[in-house]
């Protein structure tokens, strides 16, 4: 038996973006000259008011006399193609109609240098030649290392703007040295080399709404960004069970993670896991069996985290896109994740696999969890087998009596449904 529930979390307080970005800019902009060409990096994250965020950076430049343009700062993401990374960015409203600049999506890249390492920076041609670069992303814990630094302006700098032969030269650092070390040193070099402006952080809270927004100057940027950093660990929401045996997972995608799951919500990394029944994996949370369903449309078939479920269905597998897909795990090294596990036509047969995997005396006493994806943890349903033994969970709140799993016609699950509410 299934019920819908929902995780409450702190509130935090709302953002105004205009007026918080006009107070972060005040000392930045009377320093720029009239007709500064101003590139601006967008990534092809799933970023709530990213449109609003990047039109009000746009207007600001505008305002000071400057002439700003749009740099796509997303690494091998699109294909490795302009015209991919041009697409990307149009799914979130970032596009030459909406926001009236031009978006200059070259893949050429220039060297900058080697680091004290000895491993090659490789920059946008485009952004070198601006006046000034401006960097837009979101600050958040990564998903293939963990330390004082994750997913945030550093990376989008090293990375993203890397295009494709940085984002390689990167990771193949990083094999060697460490991801943050690798990022560290590289982030330096670049800050020493190019036309930095500002990058401007994005926080954002258990609800994926933008708690923060702070603009971090060249020479603060890496100790501001490890604060950041921290803000946004304790931000970050979380499943709300540390042991369970079959994670439902409506959809991965780009537009949801880097890895197309979040490694930090499902407790898997990016270069292999362990599906074991038994309690001897060390990484919270467990989950013994991991089902994802469909991929989101603004991933244009990169199916990126694939390889961390054990069954998926067929369609998502048709839904892939080879290539692009390819490209993206070849580039970041984590050739694991593209993976294609043991797909089933529908939910139904799926779900029923794969509880009879488990070994369980009784399958209809599974710990099951359901969730639309890694970022939406508001609202998810679970069984009842989760609660019992458990201390109450004061952060869950029950929005319908417990229910049968709920498929269509098709054999396929219904949406993550709150009928029968009890809540009102």
């Amino acid at each position: 038996m299934m019920m819908a529930v929902r995780q409450t979390f702190p509130k935090s307080s709302p953002v105004d973006i205009r007026a918080t970005l006009q107070g972060e800019f005040a000392a930045i902009l009377p320093r720029l000259k009239p007709g500064a060409r101003i590139a601006v990096a967008v990534g092809s994250r799933g970023i709530t008011n990213l449109q609003g965020i990047v039109r009000a950076v746009l207007d600001l430049l505008k305002a000071a006399g400057a002439k700003p343009f749009i740099v796509p700062a997303m690494g091998s993401h699109g294909g490795a193609t302009a015209e991919g990374q041009k697409e990307l960015l149009a799914e979130y409203g970032i596009c030459e109609t909406e926001l009236h600049v031009p978006i200059r999506a070259a893949m050429d890249v220039e060297l900058l240098g080697a680091t004290e390492e000895g491993s090659e920076v490789f920059w946008s041609a485009e952004a070198l030649r601006a006046d000034g670069v401006v960097l837009v992303n979101r600050v958040k814990p990564h998903t293939d290392f963990s330390g004082a630094l994750g997913s945030g302006i550093l990376k989008m700098m090293v990375v993203g703007l890397g295009k494709r032969a940085g984002a390689a030269n990167y990771h193949a650092a990083a094999v060697l040295l460490g991801y943050e070390q690798a990022l560290r040193t590289s982030a330096r070099l670049i800050l020493r080399s190019a036309p930095i402006l500002c990058g401007i952080a994005i926080v954002e809270n258990q609800f994926h709404e933008t708690a923060q927004l702070t603009l971090l100057p060249p020479a603060e940027m890496e100790r501001r960004e490890e604060e950041l950093f921290r803000d946004a660990q304790r931000l970050m929401p979380a499943l709300p069970f540390d042991d369970i045996d079959l994670l439902i997972v409506d959809r991965l995608g780009k537009n949801i993670s880097g890895a197309g799951m979040d490694p930090n919500i499902i407790g898997r990394g990016v270069h292999g896991y362990e599906s074991v029944l038994g309690k001897t994996s060390h990484r919270k949370p467990l989950i013994r069996r991991l089902f994802v369903r469909d991929i989101t449309p603004e991933s244009h078939g990169n199916a990126i985290g694939i390889g961390m479920a054990d069954v998926t269905t067929t369609r998502l597998v048709r839904a892939m896109n080879p290539q692009v897909t390819f490209i993206n795990a070849l580039t970041s090294l984590t050739v694991q994740s593209a993976k294609i596990p043991i797909h089933f036509d529908t939910d139904r047969e799926a779900i029923a696999q794969v509880l009879g995997s488990l070994a369980l005396r009784d399958s209809s006493r599974a710990k099951v969890v359901r969730i639309a994806d890694t970022l939406s943890l508001e609202q998810l349903e679970l069984s009842e087998a989760c609660t019992e033994g458990n201390q109450p969970n004061s952060r869950l709140e029950p929005l319908n009596a417990p229910h049968e799993m709920s498929f269509g016609p098709d054999s396929n699950l219904l949406p993550i449904s709150t009928s029968t509410c009890l809540q009102g």
